[in-house]
């Protein structure tokens, strides 16, 4: 009989044997590394904190993660399911998705952000009055996205032909 702490260790390999699961793992990775490298080599070496950050957290920037993940996604449903399949076609309507919304309504948002934030300081400075900024949420220009979208899909390409 099979304890528990074995059938947990079964579904957790089975997971990480899972092209589909393993693709998109890849795809997020590989892009925060890369969006840590651009940042490195831009000049951004002022704390080693701000670098975590890119490579954990923070969103936005070259190449855009969520276009990886969701075109790495699409792609290995497509090797894995057929595009024939319910899920490709569900996977592929969620991708267009979270790719437009990465370069157009988070993008959008964030630059109404930064005005606000701009419009605050300056009537801070005048006023005396305190200001509490607001949360810039950095969204992707179309050429971050369709890199990020290509990375995706190069990876998932990648593991299940080679």
């Amino acid at each position: 009989m099979l304890d528990d702490a074995s059938v947990k260790i079964a579904s957790f390999k089975a997971l990480f044997d899972n092209m589909i699961f393993l693709s998109t793992l890849l795809s997020l990775c590989g892009a925060q590394v890369l969006k840590g490298i651009i940042h490195i080599l831009n000049g951004y070496r002022k704390r080693k904190r701000e670098l975590v950050e890119v490579l954990v957290w923070r969103t936005g920037g070259m190449p855009s993660s969520h276009a990886a993940v969701v075109s790495s996604l699409c792609t290995s449903i497509a090797f894995v399911e057929g595009i024939s399949s319910n899920l490709f076609v569900f996977s592929f309507w969620f991708a267009l998705v979270v790719l437009r919304d990465a370069m157009g309504v988070r993008l959008s948002t964030g630059l109404l952000a930064k005005g606000l934030n701009n419009l605050g300081r300056q009537v801070s400075e005048k006023t005396g009055l305190n200001f509490h900024p607001v949360k810039e949420i950095q969204g992707h220009t179309p050429m971050e996205v369709v890199i990020g979208g290509l990375l995706g899909i190069f990876i998932a390409t990648g593991l299940h032909l080679f």
